[in-house]
């Protein structure tokens, strides 16, 4: 795959749930080093199209690429095995396990000893310690269980998982929901440096404003469609607002059109 070519390359994608359309026709480039937002009200398509992304459904029609290879993935561990992480709002973190423990949650390191695996817990800790410290996150004790971290800490665990994978895009889902002002700020800045380490990352956000303070590029959904696609220095929160919602003047006509 040439560096110019998007990571994940989506045309014509639809998807159908019975009798109704919930994806017509979405095509979609997400590059790896970017942070691409998708936007639109609940029920717009944006989470149907991240769900076939990671897995988690099958489009009915269209075609999906990866690094330049055709795929229908047939369940998350396809999506993961092709480098897709996918951090949903809940987290799925284990509370009563550590740092360490959660990072390399189901991928444990093991040796054989005597014919019984032994977890490399040195080892697990030191790789702990590194993504940590590559996101700048600030969690000194990687020993600690996550029942006691902030908001922002959690999401920082959650993203160091994906990176041990060695995933290559992000899906985050509302990462800085029923965050504080401080906690949100970190979150975005570990949204930005995923992207900066060469990471392509896909937000969910119905928060404009945290959009226009870390997003390259936004795509916004109505109707089970891609109606607008823009970059941040070519457009303005009210703009998406009036996409989302449905008034932007360039609507009328596309919405006549279905």
């Amino acid at each position: 795959m040439d560096k110019a070519d998007p990571f994940i390359r989506a045309r014509g994608i639809g998807k159908h749930f019975g009798g109704v359309t919930a994806l017509a026709d979405v095509d979609m480039d997400i590059r790896e080093g970017e942070v691409l937002a998708l936007l639109g009200d609940n029920g717009a398509g944006k989470s149907t199209f991240v769900k076939v992304l990671a897995g988690a459904h099958q489009q009915n029609e269209g075609v999906l690429e990866v690094a330049g290879r055709s795929v229908v993935f047939a369940s998350p561990q396809d999506a993961a095995g092709s480098g897709i992480a996918t951090i949903f709002q809940e987290l799925a973190l284990s509370d009563n396990l550590t740092v360490t423990e959660n990072i390399f949650l189901g991928r444990e390191l093991t040796t054989k000893v005597a014919g019984f695996p032994i977890l490399r817990r040195a080892e697990m800790r030191r790789r702990a310690i590194a993504l940590l410290q590559e996101l700048e996150a600030h969690i000194p004790d990687p020993d600690r269980p996550v029942a006691g971290l902030s908001g922002g800490q959690r999401q920082a665990v959650a993203i160091c998982r994906a990176l041990n994978i060695n995933a290559r895009l992000v899906i985050m889902d509302e990462p800085t929901a029923a965050l504080a002002v401080a906690e949100t700020r970190k979150v975005l800045t570990l949204v930005r440096r995923l992207a900066e380490r060469g990471c392509a990352v896909v937000l969910i956000s119905h928060n404009i404003a945290d959009v226009m303070a870390v997003a390259d590029r936004m795509i916004v959904f109505r109707r089970g469609r891609k109606i607008a696609e823009t970059t941040r220095p070519d457009t303005h929160a009210e703009e998406l607002v009036s996409f989302i919602t449905g008034a932007h003047p360039s609507l009328r006509v596309l919405e006549q059109a279905h």
